[in-house]
């Protein structure tokens, strides 16, 4: 997903349109407003029910109270600004699947809403939980920032919560002890790569994934313990997602474990595609549209 801070951009285009409006109630609009008492003064005594004077003094109260262009368009930015600023930031957010990474569950060009309230509410830019709502789940779609890319958009399912202990092993996944159910739904071994798809059931969670035939490098061993207030993540397309199981690859030296997705690196969890648009020359299509498994 991009890495531009869109929340930044926002913010700072709602702080400052807003300051603009403040500054002009409080300092700019009082000398205008004067400007047009003087105006109306110098026109009372003349007929405005004439067409020609009637327009010389609508002329005259035009200049008096002209807003410089910057103010104008900071009033009529702002409350848009605004609204979009709220609902992105506290309510739902759009975004596009740009990889492969999530398949068969969600395809490149798939445009998701996510909820950004159901993990609690967020202050913008600092992405500080303020407000307790729901912690996520096993099974969850989560859009989040990685620890390797701090400004940019990664979309992952939930594998692990704190405490668990989680092992995938030749494409066995197994929490705490116990083996996660899987049931076979297809294998295509005339695909490039061969893989087989596979229903799994993550607590009360059942979706499908994609898994090679043979395992990929990622998939043939690995054991974490999850810690506290940290997250672990997988693709759906087991063997063509770069998540959790490699991100540590990343880490120089004795730096930060790379691992786990921080609690206040969370954006959201994923809860429907609403339209497919892709490549770009094609048409929109909305027959995926539905709730995201």
């Amino acid at each position: 997903m991009s890495s531009i801070n869109l929340p930044l951009i926002l913010t700072l285009a709602v702080f400052i349109t807003g300051l603009i409006w403040l500054y002009d109630a409080l300092v700019l609009a009082g000398p205008r407003k004067s400007r047009r008492r003087a105006v109306e003064q110098q026109f009372e005594n003349v007929d405005l029910d004439d067409k020609h004077q009637r327009e010389v003094y609508d002329d005259a109260v035009a200049t008096a109270t002209r807003e410089p262009a910057v103010v104008e368009y900071s009033k009529s930015f702002f409350p848009v600004l605004l609204v979009v600023f709220v609902l992105r930031s506290f309510l739902f957010e759009p975004f596009q699947i740009p990889s492969s990474s999530m398949e068969p569950t969600l395809n490149v060009g798939d445009f998701l809403v996510v909820n950004k309230y159901t993990y609690g509410v967020r202050l913008p830019v600092l992405n500080t939980r303020v407000i307790p709502v729901n912690d996520p789940q096993r099974g969850d779609v989560m859009v989040f920032f990685p620890p390797h890319l701090p400004d940019t958009y990664f979309i992952k399912r939930v594998i692990g919560i704190p405490g668990d202990r989680v092992e995938y092993i030749d494409h066995v996944l197994t929490i705490n002890g116990e083996q996660v159910p899987e049931e076979l739904v297809a294998k295509l071994p005339e695909h490039n790569p061969q893989y087989r798809v596979v229903r799994e059931r993550l607590g009360d969670r059942e979706y499908t994934v994609h898994k090679n035939l043979n395992p990929g490098r990622y998939s043939r061993y690995g054991v974490w313990e999850v810690p506290e207030g940290h997250y672990f993540m997988m693709g759906d397309n087991r063997d063509a997602s770069f998540d959790s199981r490699g991100w540590d690859e990343l880490n120089p030296g004795n730096g930060p474990d790379l691992t786990f997705v921080s609690e206040d690196a969370i954006v959201g969890k994923a809860v429907a595609v609403w339209m497919h648009w892709h490549p770009v020359f094609s048409l929109p299509s909305f027959k995926s549209a539905g709730k995201i498994h």
